[in-house]
């Protein structure tokens, strides 16, 4: 995700007070993965973050992810793959959903246009009115297999 420069001073920013708000700081370390996963096309996994950035540290790495994901900085996706993939809060970035390959694992962020998001909003709304739920946001995950492994 390309951010330019105001983009990347708002998301620091807010990256900043989340960590705040958990009493945490905003190290050189963290600075370092928000910077990569801000440049990834989509999540990625700590072994891709760790080729992204050689001067992430694995310990120190771990230790920090679970900090970002604690705050709210970060989000940590498991859906049964090797390893976790990791991406910026949506909060943080936009609205999306995921393609996830059942064969190699990978992980693609895919958004719907502006009138599919809507019906979706219209239909779980209708679905949460009858049961008395009131959501807060949704998440859609396409399990299948991607081009590569398709083929």
């Amino acid at each position: 995700m390309d951010l330019g420069v105001r983009a990347r001073r708002d998301l620091d920013d807010d990256v900043q007070t989340r960590l705040a708000e958990g009493e945490h700081r905003y190290t050189s370390g963290r600075r370092s993965l928000v910077d990569a996963l801000a440049r990834a096309d989509g999540p990625v996994t700590l072994p891709a973050l760790l080729a992204m950035d050689p001067t992430l540290v694995v310990s120190s790495t771990y230790r920090n992810l679970a900090v970002l994901v604690e705050a709210g900085v970060v989000r940590r996706l498991v859906h049964g793959a090797d390893h976790a993939h990791y991406e910026l809060a949506e909060e943080l970035t936009r609205h999306h959903h995921h393609l996830i390959c059942e064969s190699c694992g990978s992980v693609s962020d895919v958004t719907f246009d502006d009138r599919v998001e809507r019906t979706l909003g219209k239909t779980f709304q209708r679905v949460a009115d009858e049961a008395g739920f009131v959501p807060h946001h949704h998440a859609i995950d396409l399990f299948g297999r991607c081009r590569v492994c398709a083929a």
